[in-house]
């Protein structure tokens, strides 16, 4: 069975960082693409970053930019993102999922909160 699991999230001040971490089991995921997710509160669903299974192509969305790097580790089937000057804006409850063309699997979520 397929299991999700994110860590690292919290409450952090304007300006801080935090570093989430998305660890896979239940099959080998280094041919899959990996991926953070977030939401908001009266939000849909956006995505975050993505990283392909190389780990050599990444995305970003815009208002992540320069801020936010996703990595993973295929060894120990973990995809991380570190958050770097974190803003109000960036409060949401972040998934991960992976998958191979979509996204198949996704993780409980787990929240992170900016105070200002």
């Amino acid at each position: 069975q397929v299991q999700l699991v994110e860590s690292g999230g919290g409450l952090v001040q304007n300006g801080g960082s935090l570093r989430l971490s998305c660890a896979a089991s239940g099959r080998t995921f280094s041919s899959y693409r990996m991926g953070w997710f977030r939401q908001a509160p009266g939000k849909e669903r956006e995505i975050v970053a993505s990283i392909r299974r190389s780990g050599g192509i990444t995305y970003y969305a815009d208002s992540v930019k320069g801020r936010f790097t996703i990595s993973r580790d295929n060894a120990k089937n973990t995809v991380y993102l570190q958050m770097n000057s974190l803003k109000p804006e960036d409060t949401a409850v972040y998934y991960c999922a992976v998958g191979v063309t979509t996204y198949d699997y996704w993780g409980q979520g787990t929240q992170v909160t900016v105070s200002s």
